[in-house]
């Protein structure tokens, strides 16, 4: 049997399933045929959520040493935006993405035959911010910075790829906004739907993005270089999963506006979100300009490389 995950079915273990990306990936992963593992902290719900065709465990310790997995694919984390990231909201951030892989870590140390391959989630954020006028492009070996954000990718990173020390192959997906129909999008979008479209702050920090489809089938195309002899020396230890189209604030929300066909020229201060998000709003009014190096250089072809055709794709 061909797979669009892999040259044949294998036994894989999802973290995050129930969240906007891994309910995607999980549904895409049983209609192709996978055997798939769900950590989840309600089994119940995820079991019913993918209608009884997954495993659903609530601890890595339910999984004992003989059970077989080929590929682990590690989604989970706190909602990042929302709460002010105070002490305890930085403790369960942390916890939620370092203290959950820490636990497949461990798991992977004690497994009786080790997976084969560990893609674990991470985020642009890992580079920092950018200073708005900064037109450099950050590829997968620019630096990270001193800020919480970043040090919270970058521990991540590091606590996945101990993994290799069981000769796991390991490589991190470092995430740009997701453009899907759920996640922030349609949030994204309100503002020019009621015809208050325009730039937020000063409009020229970067929005690096990849339309969701384009993340599952990255995430495919490095699982099979993974999988195939030829190519496996060649996998990276990070991916930038955004499209090849870097855009301001502005331009993305012009582009926006075109596809529904609605003005863009109400201006938003930045300062009520720093007033409500704090240091979070960092995220949303600096930005970075972030390229998909390694990924293009592997070979992957985006379905969708610039932002009126993934807005367009997503407002059918």
């Amino acid at each position: 049997m061909s797979s669009a995950f892999g040259s044949h079915p294998q036994s894989v273990l999802v973290t995050g399933a129930t969240g906007f990306i891994g309910k995607l990936l999980v549904n895409a992963l049983v209609a192709d045929g996978q055997r798939v593992t769900v950590l989840t902290r309600n089994a119940k719900k995820a079991a019913s959520t993918f209608d009884g065709k997954v495993t659903c465990v609530e601890s890595m310790n339910e999984l004992p040493a003989n059970y077989h997995i080929d590929t682990m694919i590690n989604l989970a984390g706190a909602r990042i935006l929302g709460w002010w990231w105070t002490q305890a909201r930085q403790e369960t951030l942390r916890k939620s993405r370092i203290g959950l892989t820490q636990s497949i870590i461990d798991w992977i140390a004690k497994a009786e035959q080790k997976p084969k391959l560990l893609l674990s989630a991470s985020a642009i954020g890992y580079y920092g911010i950018q200073a708005i006028g900064n037109d450099t492009e950050l590829a997968e070996d620019s630096p990270t910075q001193n800020i919480f954000m970043a040090k919270l990718c970058h521990d991540w990173e590091v606590m996945a790829q101990s993994a290799r020390q069981y000769g796991v192959q390991v490589s991190c997906m470092r995430f740009g906004m997701v453009l899907g129909h759920k996640g922030p999008l349609p949030m994204l979008l309100l503002p020019i739907k009621l015809f208050l479209g325009g730039k937020l702050a000063s409009g020229k920090q970067w929005m690096s993005w990849i339309h969701v489809d384009d993340l599952l089938r990255a995430l495919a195309h490095i699982w099979r270089m993974a999988e195939n002899p030829e190519t496996t020396s060649q996998l990276k230890p990070a991916y930038n999963f955004t499209a090849p189209e870097t855009l301001s604030q502005l331009e993305f929300s012009k582009v926006a506006a075109k596809v529904l066909d609605r003005p863009c020229f109400f201006p938003t201060p930045g300062w009520p979100m720093r007033l409500m998000l704090g240091e979070q709003a960092d995220l949303l009014l600096e930005g970075q300009r972030v390229a998909p190096k390694n990924l293009l250089a592997s070979g992957f072809k985006f379905t969708y490389p610039n932002a009126e055709s993934a807005l367009r794709n997503l407002s059918e």
